[in-house]
């Protein structure tokens, strides 16, 4: 049986577009906004990323920084994590929602802890920044058992050799970075110079879904829109920031840039 992610990207493609992937952290602004961000953006989004709030996330820049700050100076913790994404897993079944965080996390309460949590609550997929292969096989293994997408991470600097163990080991969704920076980062590359990148990762496999992230924005997004999907993130943090800074509603605020985002990609 094919995954609840698989399935999106069989969708976007018999609609002939890609993937929009949101990212959003648990707990911004609050609990409950995050939740109620969620299930609004969720009628927009095809995949729903949800990140743990983590007080030195490493590839993440200044927006999502922020979102973790916020988040972790209401305290939440991975507890209410779990439980926001249990409760949009009953409010939407069929999304999938991929949880995103680091490793530390994951060993603080061990790996089986941390899966059977995942399980329980819904989640679809799991991407973990610091995690990378071959060090990642067999945390990748365990989730498979579990039916749990575990998401490989390549980058403009991953060798040709390297790529191929890592697509050939992959489940169902690869994530690519676009570029040498952190979450966020002004495009330094050109999205043509990207896109002649991510042809040549998918020369190796054409049946793998190959998604693209870092830099992608309301400005960007319809110049990368030959790609299987695309990720958006900070850009969603930085519209909670500014409806926090002018008090506003940050539901009602994303709901309206997700669907922005979704108009520039059909």
């Amino acid at each position: 049986m094919k995954s609840k992610i698989a399935l999106a990207f069989k969708k976007c493609r018999e609609e002939n577009r890609p993937a929009l992937i949101t990212y959003t952290v648990a707990g911004d602004n609050t609990k409950d906004n995050s939740l109620k961000i969620l299930k609004a953006i969720s009628k927009h989004a095809d995949i729903v990323e949800l990140g743990i709030p983590h007080n030195t996330p490493i590839a993440d820049g200044g927006q999502i920084q922020g979102s973790s700050h916020r988040a972790l100076k209401k305290g939440i913790k991975l507890k209410d994590v779990f439980q926001i994404a249990k409760k949009f897993k009953k409010f939407n079944s069929e999304k999938p929602l991929i949880m995103m965080g680091y490793f530390n996390l994951i060993y603080q309460i061990g790996e089986n802890n941390f899966i059977k949590n995942c399980k329980s609550s819904g989640v679809d997929g799991l991407i973990v920044v610091d995690l990378p292969y071959p060090e990642n096989k067999s945390f990748a293994d365990k989730c498979k058992k579990k039916s749990i997408n575990f998401v490989q991470l390549l980058s403009p600097t991953t060798s040709k050799d390297r790529m191929k163990s890592i697509i050939k080991s992959s489940h169902d969704m690869i994530y690519y970075i676009s570029m040498l920076s952190t979450t966020g980062g002004k495009l330094k590359v050109s999205p043509k110079k990207i896109l002649k990148n991510y042809n040549n990762i998918k020369r190796i496999n054409n049946k793998k879904n190959l998604v693209i992230g870092f830099g992608i924005t309301n400005k960007t997004i319809a110049s990368l829109k030959k790609a299987d999907g695309l990720v958006v993130g900070s850009q969603l943090c930085k519209a909670i920031t500014d409806s926090v800074k002018k008090r506003q509603n940050p539901v009602t605020k994303l709901n309206k840039l997700v669907y922005s985002l979704k108009r520039k990609i059909i």
